[in-house]
């Protein structure tokens, strides 16, 4: 089932301290949309808050139309699945095990996993390559195997929704590239809508169908990549001098720092 996620004038913070203000924005099926802006913009705060995580302080977030208030949390946790920045995984126990956690918001009381659960795990594993090392312990998996563990756990979770948290921080190029390719080829065969909060300005760009620029807290800008990564737009939110040119291959926006040479 897709679902399309809605925000409308939502607040959201801790401790009755407002981080962001006044956010509107839409996320589709099959899409992916990409969250940037600065350290402290809020990204995490708004994953956190689509999640029900934290609670709202003002305005609606929608899933399939539905306010998320008045979802109960177990169906909640079958419509929605969060990676988050740096999970926390049980070492002693096998991927496996742990992907078959995915499958606790569809069992009822004091109910175990059976067959089928079993098989979904199983399907989740092969969609994120992660068979190959299904029962091995989680403490002798490399952080590139752990986060496409952790990804195979989400789409056990069989949901609507996927928000992802700086999936590729810690990761090198290489796991990188898998990681985000494989995200994009779940969202698009399998319809999901998915919301990824990232760092590096020139993968958002190749990855995302669209962006939203947050800055102080608010959104800043909306739009496809190249609407978004300008260089007066980055010069604006990041303080940081930069030249932006279409990619030699696919035309897309390519972001490049002035720096300063270094001294002899």
């Amino acid at each position: 089932m897709s679902a399309m996620v809605e925000l409308n004038n939502v607040s959201l913070g801790y401790d009755h301290r407002a981080i962001l203000e006044g956010v509107n924005m839409k996320a589709r099926p099959g899409q992916i949309l990409g969250l940037v802006g600065p350290n402290g913009s809020g990204k995490s705060t708004l994953i956190k808050g689509m999640a029900r995580l934290i609670d709202l302080f003002s305005g609606s977030i929608l899933i399939d139309g539905r306010d998320i208030t008045t979802i109960r949390r177990d169906e909640l946790a079958r419509l929605v699945a969060t990676v988050p920045q740096s999970p926390a995984l049980p070492g002693a126990f096998t991927a496996f095990e742990v992907v078959l956690m995915g499958r606790t918001p569809h069992l009822g009381l004091l109910r175990y996993e059976g067959g089928s659960d079993m098989a979904v795990a199983w399907q989740a594993m092969e969609a994120t390559h992660t068979q190959s090392f299904a029962e091995r312990r989680v403490s002798e998996l490399s952080g590139g195997e752990r986060q496409s563990l952790v990804l195979a756990r989400a789409l056990t979770q069989q949901p609507s929704v996927m928000l992802l948290d700086e999936p590729t921080a810690n990761l090198d190029i290489s796991h990188q590239v898998e990681v985000l390719n494989l995200v994009r080829s779940l969202c698009l065969e399998q319809g999901l809508t998915v919301i990824i909060a990232l760092h590096d300005l020139n993968l958002a760009a190749q990855y995302c169908n669209r962006m939203v620029m947050l800055n102080g807290g608010r959104v800043y800008a909306e739009g496809t990549p190249a609407d978004i990564l300008t260089a007066p737009n980055i010069r604006n939110v990041y303080g940081a001098e930069v030249c932006v040119y279409p990619h030699p291959i696919n035309k897309l926006p390519t972001t490049l720092i002035t720096a300063c040479p270094p001294e002899n």
